[in-house]
């Protein structure tokens, strides 16, 4: 099982998981977790990217189905990589990290990102990948993205980004 939000480390979680359930030979569960407080911005506040606007929407059906568009998209870029893999997806009210860990038995590998959309910059792990780490029945493996350089010099003279691998954080408990 996998917990997607979103961001680029969940994305290459989801990968990550593609790539693991491939080998196994075992479907993979996407699981986005929401509630109606940390969609986008809403009415009135701070939002769930930290950013002051107008309300995304003040319905919550619009909301849950927003939900599911990212849900949708972010597994439909990274599974045709893997057409091999049957992918099943939910979109569950709730927090993150109870969510996934109720989600989870002992048989179970949860992946997810290092870190979401919140929180700070410079941490290693956001807060739901701790609380999964900590709390989840299951062995988790914890992906980070890979980080963009521009030391590579091309041919023509010019810095090329290109992304480098970073270290997969298992726990078992």
């Amino acid at each position: 099982m996998v917990g997607v939000d979103g961001s680029k480390g969940a994305t290459e979680a989801l990968r990550w998981a593609c790539a693991e359930a491939r080998l196994r030979k075992a479907p993979l569960r996407v699981i986005h977790a929401w509630s109606f407080g940390n969609v986008g911005v809403v009415a009135g506040g701070y939002g769930y990217f930290g950013v002051a606007g107008p309300p995304v929407s003040e319905n919550e059906a619009e909301l849950r189905a927003a939900a599911q568009t990212m849900v949708d998209d972010v597994v439909g870029r990274v599974a045709v990589e893997f057409p091999d893999v049957a992918v099943y997806r939910q979109v569950v009210d709730g927090g993150a990290a109870g969510i996934l860990i109720a989600a989870v038995d002992a048989a179970d590998l949860l992946v997810v990102g290092s870190r979401g959309h919140g929180g700070f910059a410079e941490l290693l792990l956001g807060s739901v990948s701790l609380q999964c780490v900590h709390h989840a029945p299951c062995p988790v493996v914890v992906v980070h993205p890979p980080t963009e350089t521009s030391d590579r010099e091309d041919g023509d003279g010019s810095a090329a980004a290109r992304a480098q691998p970073q270290p997969v954080l298992t726990a078992v408990q």
